[in-house]
């Protein structure tokens, strides 16, 4: 049974979806404001996802994604935001965040989209060895880390370690963003949805360029996303 972090201030929607949760087959703890939730962090083991409300009484949810991503870069987070605002929706994304519901939300589609980052943590959207190396680049799934020459590690996200190694399986290779979007997402693209570009631009930031300055993730317009050689 997965266990679920969710941090949200309006109780009577965390007794909605704690309880939708539950007979979905969820183990669901439920915080109110920041700092029950970085206690939470810092006295538990690891929960398996966290449903992360923006608006939160003792500060922003931002600012609790920021500390997440810092001492927990793999675990998979899912933001929420009743004001459902396009700026809060890039932050979040831009800060790490692997998806984002605009509240109130469907509980279906919030079940959906948990699952879907859930399955990415156990799944492999490709059969790979224990570390891929192309070029300079080493990338250990496994891990989540990516190191460019044996220098300083780099701490990838899910949803970024996802997107890397798929464009890995097939360097030079343009993938469609749909394609990409169902390996690495495990979902399809909705109109208007930004969250692939956002997570590519994240890595893109990562990683650096090649040596020489080329770009190693390139767009072509029409066609997708490769990793260049």
């Amino acid at each position: 049974m997965s266990t679920i972090l969710l941090v949200d201030d309006d109780q009577e929607l965390s007794e909605l979806l704690s309880s939708w949760l539950s007979q979905e087959g969820f183990n669901l703890h439920a915080c109110f404001d920041t700092q029950s939730a970085r206690e939470y962090l810092d006295r538990n083991p690891e929960p398996d996802a966290v449903i992360l409300d923006v608006m939160l009484p003792d500060g922003n949810g931002l600012q609790l994604l920021r500390k997440v991503r810092a001492e927990h870069p793999q675990l998979p987070v899912v933001m929420l935001s009743a004001r459902g605002e396009p700026t809060d929706r890039i932050i979040g994304l831009e800060l790490g965040a692997d998806d984002y519901l605009a509240k109130p939300c469907d509980p279906r589609e919030l079940t959906a989209r948990l699952r879907a980052v859930l399955r990415r943590t156990v799944s492999s959207p490709v059969a790979t060895p224990s570390t891929i190396s192309v070029g300079d680049l080493q990338y250990s799934p496994a891990r989540g880390v990516a190191n460019i020459n044996d220098q300083e590690d780099i701490d990838l996200t899910l949803s970024e370690g996802r997107i890397l190694e798929a464009l890995l399986a097939a360097p030079g290779e343009p993938i469609d963003k749909q394609q990409l979007a169902l390996l690495a997402l495990d979902r399809k693209l909705t109109l208007y949805d930004r969250s692939l570009d956002m997570h590519i631009s994240n890595l893109r930031r990562k990683l650096g360029p090649h040596a020489d300055d080329k770009p190693r993730i390139v767009a072509l317009r029409g066609r997708g996303y490769f990793y260049s050689l």
